[in-house]
């Protein structure tokens, strides 16, 4: 999935799009002007456009505290996840987790015994009721 910062901005196209409207101005046969309610429903769409990337950004932020809140409240529980055991086949394990961190690519992690996992690996969590 891209990021946010990988794909342009619809604020970069919207830049682009008045940079080539200023110079279609400029250049346009006076007889055969450009079509004004074409204009204004082309700057709206830019604007729509403007607001889902705005509502975009606050559900991942939204999304990204929800993740750590959960992963934090697993700490002191026992989860199940597959682990590779010594001939290289995955088994399913299970442990207490111990610690809930973040790696460098913003991923959060959890640290079960000497295993290291992601949020996502969790297959079952037992609250010891």
């Amino acid at each position: 999935m891209a990021s946010v910062s990988e794909i342009t901005s619809a604020s970069n196209i919207q830049m682009d799009y008045m940079n080539l409207l200023i110079t279609q101005l400029q250049n346009q046969n006076p007889l055969e002007p450009l079509d004004n309610n074409e204009m204004a429903a082309q700057l709206a769409q830019f604007s729509q456009l403007q607001q889902l990337e705005s509502m975009n950004t606050s559900f991942a932020d939204v999304l990204a505290t929800t993740e750590l809140s959960y992963a934090n409240s697993l700490l002191g529980k026992e989860i199940s996840f597959m682990a590779p055991n010594e001939t290289g086949a995955s088994d399913l394990t299970s442990g207490v987790v111990e610690h809930v961190y973040n790696n460098i690519d913003g991923e959060i992690l959890l640290g079960v015994g000497t295993h290291t996992l992601a949020l996502k690996d969790v297959i079952s969590v037992n609250n010891g009721i």
